[in-house]
């Protein structure tokens, strides 16, 4: 029989650390902090297998459950002295969600659990406060209703909304216990209303509803979105943490907060967190209250737990640094304060920004913490893509709207929303757009992803806002209480200026300030710890980095970042620019090979001249040069007008020009006359690009130190014979320029791997190449039969049923295009021992696809010029998770 309850207390639980996937984390962390012997509310977990019977076995707990249960609450009795359901001593419970990744607010939670009618009374004798008891109770039923029942949290917020309308309008005072008691039997009334049963009394029978609703929780449109945009699995499912209470709003001894044993937003090591004296657990995170900060600051004098409760702060300072050695990382760590006495319910590792990711993995190499191995493991792809976040251009002329506090760093610009709704709706119309709200809730997850940056006008820098934006790599501002949001007529306001939604802001949640207007924003200078990562990186990757990049200022940026050379030029876009399209079109236009041969020679000197600029770039660096894929209609205009121009310019009539635009248009041009093929029916195009590339490569060695090291790509390639005709071609052309300029040329020929024919005959064609390159974005279009450009319609559709775990055009689908990807790589190298293959799609972008690139021991990937720090980091991580 499955066990499905594991205990903590009294440094004698069941499971640790290493057990996520069995406690999820919540319960995994709790068991090692007791474990530790730190002050921990006694309670146990139940599993993620439990929560996996749950979905299957439609929505049933395992029958060995409740059993489970119940003796599990019989040991915490003995240890507590209290009994669940006592009505003069009653035992309560927090009843929480916990997956084994860290889902900050997107499951439920119920706390003070197991009041009813008459343990309410148990509590206000243990406590002394009867006022504090009913409020408890009135908490309770709330969350009950809600959670458990699904009735809407705004039916309850109207019920103690009128009492303080009546109380005010008569007296003008705090709620006493009278009015609790009102609030109590109005909320046992609304739930009895719009859920047709009555709040049970019974505390099994609301512990096993608490618990099933936990486990729904799971499968909540927030925390699916919040799992699909973070890649975790829905088949993890979460733990159920049940622990006894501990009350931080007893009294004004009493309190709860958040700490992080450094600053979650630069990585300073300093302890960093918030607190609200006489609160209950969810109020520091939800926003409600703005909180004050744990350690001493010179602008909240006084306020502080350091200066508050000196004795309570020395013992979070002392267990933060135990927990930090111990776990060897930044934790995040939840305690309550319960009239004077520590209790820590909760520490996981805490999330960060880019900027203090990376700080704090090479600080904790230095203080011999973790290795260098465990530093770049650490580091996640999008906190070195999150670094490189713009900033505001310096000069720009900047008129302040409002200040808050900067709870994530980076600069970001959009028009105002005041909904998640209408961020999604607007970011959908191609608009960039900066949320802005009182306080996020978890509901908010898709409107925060759908947005550049997020204000709230309340809360503080542990609230849920500052804490997804960071590990969104969102820039956020939050506490911007001078702002006065109206929601009815979707406006904001500062003490000076008012906006509507639509307008522009510009966000520095590096300051926090706000300012008017769309203000110019550039690339940041990364800070000094992620040239070290890079160093690491570098270091321990077996793969190398390549570059997509034809222009000078990709080029020299790809560099900049790293890049060891360019692993594709796509020589059509350099045949778009000013006079060149002019030529191109001639040659186009032309109707027989000597009038193509005339207009090439045209174009030839400006390829001649964009290589010898290239390749002085590149400073001896590899270059994969692929010859014109594009079929003919593209660079044609589509309008009669330029085409008539293009029919003067070309000397032949509008009607000719006209005719041969039309037979040169193709219904299906993704595999139509295009790459190899164009260069069978027109073999002078390829011979002209082969001329240009072998001049300027005599041109650049004549004239520097360097070699440059030329790879010729031929795209688009079936079968080997193709490969065969175009290879003697490029040869003759070779030995031409040779002849003509008494030098010889060293290159290597190879050709782009995009279509499932070619990947097949893999053996046949490398007989004829010095390399492959996977042009995976092609051969997943080919291999899938899917559209890049059509299938977005569905692709959603697809991931939601579970058909594809993931968009296959950003991280390449192992089953099918990585299967024939590593047949290809296996055949090629049987028919050529000494050919390299590398990738060149965006795919040698992503970090998952680059697992599988080193797997398969690819020689190299290529990326776009932003995503080769991400490359670099990628395949560090994956030789050193490969061994």
């Amino acid at each position: 029989m499955s066990k499905y309850v594991y205990k903590f207390y009294n440094n004698n639980a069941e499971g640790g650390a290493k057990q996520k996937d069995l406690l999820g984390s919540k319960g995994a962390n709790l068991a090692e902090m007791s474990n530790l012997g730190l002050p921990i509310p006694p309670g146990f977990t139940i599993s993620t297998e439990a929560s996996n019977y749950f979905f299957d076995n439609n929505q049933t707990l395992p029958n060995s459950l409740k059993q489970e249960v119940k003796k599990a609450i019989g040991e915490l009795e003995k240890n507590l002295s209290k009994n669940f359901g006592d009505p003069k001593n009653p035992l309560l419970f927090s009843v929480r969600s916990g997956a084994r990744e860290s889902m900050p607010g997107m499951m439920d939670s119920i706390l003070n659990l197991g009041l009813n009618d008459e343990t309410v009374y148990g509590l206000e004798k243990f406590t002394s406060n009867k006022r504090f008891a009913l409020d408890s109770y009135r908490r309770f039923i709330q969350m009950y209703g809600d959670i458990v029942l699904n009735i809407e949290h705004q039916r309850f917020e109207a019920v103690i909304d009128n009492r303080k309308r009546i109380v005010n309008k008569e007296e003008d005072r705090d709620l006493d216990e009278e009015d609790f008691e009102w609030i109590i039997n109005a909320y046992k009334n609304t739930i009895e209303r719009f859920s047709g049963e009555k709040f049970p009394q019974d505390p099994e029978i609301q512990l096993t509803n608490a618990i099933s609703s936990v486990f729904n929780s799971w499968m909540n449109p927030r925390a699916q979105t919040y799992r699909k945009i973070n890649n975790i699995p829905d088949t993890w499912g979460t733990g159920v943490t049940v622990q006894s209470m501990v009350f931080g709003n007893l009294n004004d001894n009493s309190g709860t907060g958040v700490a992080f044993t450094r600053n979650p937003s630069n990585g300073d090591k300093v302890l960093f967190g918030e607190y609200l004296i006489n609160a209950q657990g969810e109020d520091v995170v939800a926003g409600l209250r703005t909180p004050f900060p744990i350690t001493k600051e010179k602008e909240k004098k006084g306020k502080s737990l350091e200066e508050k409760m000196p004795d309570i702060y020395s013992e979070i300072e002392e267990m933060s640094k135990k927990l930090e050695d111990h776990y060897k990382d930044m934790q995040d760590i939840e305690f309550t304060i319960e009239n004077g006495k520590l209790f820590l319910l909760q520490t996981r590792e805490g999330k960060r920004s880019a900027e203090a990711s990376i700080r704090i993995a090479v600080d904790m190499v230095e203080e011999k913490l973790i290795n260098k191995k465990t530093a770049l493991l650490r580091v996640k792809s999008s906190d070195i893509d999150n670094l490189l976040h713009p900033t505001i251009k310096p000069g720009s002329k900047k008129k302040l709207f409002g200040k808050g506090l900067n709870a994530s760093p980076g600069a970001a610009k959009g028009v105002i929303a005041f909904s998640a709704e209408s961020a999604e709706e607007l970011s959908a119309k191609g608009l960039s757009v900066i949320l802005v709200r009182e306080e996020t809730s978890p509901e908010d997850i898709q409107g925060m992803f759908s947005s550049r940056g997020i204000i709230t006008t309340k809360g503080g820098m542990t609230s849920h806002a500052a804490v997804v934006a960071r590990g969104m790599g969102r820039p956020c501002i939050v506490g911007a209480e001078e702002l006065s949001i109206d929601n009815e007529k979707y406006t904001l306001s500062s003490k000076e200026s008012t906006i509507e939604e639509g307008e522009y802001i510009t966000i520095d949640g590096t300051t926090g300030e706000i300012f008017l207007g769309d203000l110019e924003t550039i690339d940041t200078e990364p800070i000094d710890q992620y040239k070290t990562i890079m160093d690491w990186a570098d270091e321990y990757r077996r793969l190398e980095i390549r570059a997509n990049a034809e222009t000078l200022l990709d080029t020299e940026k790809a560099i900049n970042f790293g890049a060891e050379g360019i692993g594709l030029c796509r020589t059509e876009h350099m045949f778009f620019e000013g006079e060149r399209i002019i030529f191109m079109r001639e040659m186009i236009m032309a109707e027989n090979k000597q009038g193509r041969k005339k207009a090439l020679s045209k174009i030839l000197e400006f390829q001649r001249e964009d290589f010898i600029q290239l390749f002085n770039t590149l400073e001896g660096k590899p270059i994969t040069v692929r010859f014109l894929d594009p079929p003919m209609h593209e660079f044609l205009p589509s309008g009669d007008i330029e085409l008539k121009e293009v029919a003067e310019s070309s000397g032949i009539s509008f009607g000719y020009a006209k005719e041969k635009s039309i037979k040169l248009g193709e219904s299906n041009p993704m595999l139509g006359h295009r790459g190899v093929r164009l260069a069978i029916s027109y073999p002078e195009i390829y011979k002209m690009q082969a001329r240009a590339v072998f001049e300027a490569l005599i041109e650049t060695n004549k004239k520097n130190k360097f070699s440059t090291n030329l790879e010729i790509m031929i795209p688009l390639v079936a079968t080997g014979k193709e490969l065969s005709i175009i290879k003697e071609d490029i040869q003759n052309t070779c030995k031409k320029v040779e002849r003509e300029n008494k030098t010889e040329i060293d290159y290597k020929l190879g050709t782009m791997i995009e279509l499932p024919s070619a990947a097949l005959r893999a053996s046949e064609i490398s007989e004829y190449a010095d390399f492959f390159s996977y042009g995976t974005n092609d051969l997943t279009q080919t291999t899938l039969g899917l559209s890049r450009d059509d299938s977005g319609k569905f692709l959603d559709d697809y991931i939601n049923e579970n058909i594809f775990t993931n968009d296959p055009f950003a991280s390449i689908d192992i089953e099918a295009v990585g299967k024939l990807v590593e047949i290809a790589t296996k055949e090629g190298l049987k028919g050529n021992k000494k050919l390299k293959i590398g990738i060149c799609g965006e795919h040698g972008g992503d970090p998952e696809s680059i697992k599988f690139f080193e797997k398969i021991k690819l020689d190299y990937v290529s990326c776009s010029p932003y995503r080769i720090p991400i490359a670099r980091l990628s395949a560090a991580q994956a030789s050193i998770e490969q061994g």
